[in-house]
């Protein structure tokens, strides 16, 4: 089975409420992303610090979740943007996994009230769900492309099959 260029970045489409679910989740991971990114664009050397990580790397993680999350909302290069937010929260799983959180914490209504405070006060306890979740989403935006609607098929697609990629 070959695959080519084309149909990598611009799989083939099957229903109109398929495409629909991948433009409500590519503005959504994107919104999120963006939210993500910027905050910790703006303090990088306090979240580099947090993270007992160097600058440059943190600056690379923050601006390939800024960056992927702006070129998702459209659906530009959405597998390769998406690409760039699985590497980010892969990398969150591992850290957050070897510091011993347990993959789902127990709800925080369910915790009696004075028995968790986190590193940032009284919250949710920490796991690695949430980041979990996003490299799904993200191995669903790499595997399924950004859609009908998306820059990705309405200018892309026909640009790389005139080159017969």
């Amino acid at each position: 089975m070959d695959v080519t260029v084309v149909e990598l970045l611009v799989p083939s489409h099957p229903s109109t409420i398929s495409q629909v679910m991948l433009l409500v989740l590519r503005v959504f991971t994107g919104i999120c992303f963006i939210r993500h990114g910027w905050p910790k664009l703006r303090n990088l050397a306090t979240w580099a610090t947090a993270m007992k990580t160097p600058k440059w790397l943190c600056f690379l993680s923050a601006f390939s979740m800024f960056g992927a999350g702006i070129a998702l909302i459209p659906g530009l290069l959405t597998p390769l943007a998406a690409l760039a937010i699985l590497v980010s929260m892969g990398y969150a799983v591992v850290m957050e996994i070897s510091s011993g959180f347990p993959f789902i914490a127990p709800d925080p209504y369910q915790i009696p009230e004075g028995d968790y405070a986190g590193p940032m006060g009284v919250g949710e306890p920490p796991s690695w769900e949430k980041a979990a979740m996003y490299v799904v989403m993200c191995l669903v935006l790499i595997g399924c492309g950004g859609g009908l609607v998306s820059l990705d098929n309405l200018l892309i697609a026909d640009l790389l099959s005139s080159l017969s990629l």
